[in-house]
């Protein structure tokens, strides 16, 4: 079943600080993840056909935005004992696979997601360089859970406007996706 994301944090929302496993084996936390110009906060997993559908131009976009002072951290907050696919070593795999250039943590407790109001995956926060909220939109236009060919890239194109500006775009259109999978 597909969700779109809401606002529960108004645009300026400050980004909740955090510490959680990365697929390196390391703990990160946003402070040193925090791009000079940007941070994208992206709430994804590893078996969503939603995310699988642009997950290649993602990595893409990241290191664009990379070099633009803008730093990229996926988060993956599913319950694994529900969902074995988004397990971490699945997830290890899974940023493997696709060449990941930013850093994928687990979120074990839900508290992450639940502090940024996450709904689906993929759901994706974009913050300025104080880490001030500026964009909780999608990545881009989608038919189901694939892209469409020739679709703006509206999370780039919004991560570029804030780095450049400091400011999001003035039209933003919710995420979709599948729902993030509770502890119960």
């Amino acid at each position: 079943m597909a969700y779109a994301s809401g606002g529960q944090h108004e645009l300026g929302w400050h980004a909740a600080g955090f510490e959680l496993e990365g697929v390196d084996g390391r703990p990160h936390k946003l402070a040193e993840l925090k791009g000079e110009k940007g941070t994208l906060v992206m709430f994804i997993c590893n078996h969503c056909p939603y995310v699988k559908g642009v997950i290649d131009g993602v990595v893409e976009d990241c290191k664009a935005l990379a070099a633009e002072g803008v730093n990229a951290v996926a988060i993956m907050s599913n319950d694994t004992d529900a969902y074995p696919a988004d397990s971490f070593d699945k997830m290890k795999e899974f940023a493997r696979a696709h060449g990941f250039g930013f850093s994928y943590l687990i979120d074990r407790t839900q508290a992450v997601a639940r502090a940024y109001g996450a709904v689906c995956t993929p759901d994706i926060y974009g913050f300025d360089a104080g880490l001030a909220l500026r964009y909780r939109g999608r990545v881009q236009e989608m038919r189901g859970s694939s892209p469409v060919k020739g679709a703006k890239r509206e999370m780039l194109e919004a991560m570029r406007l804030i780095a450049r500006t400091g400011k999001g775009p003035a039209e933003q259109v919710p995420a979709i996706g599948c729902s993030i999978k509770w502890r119960s």
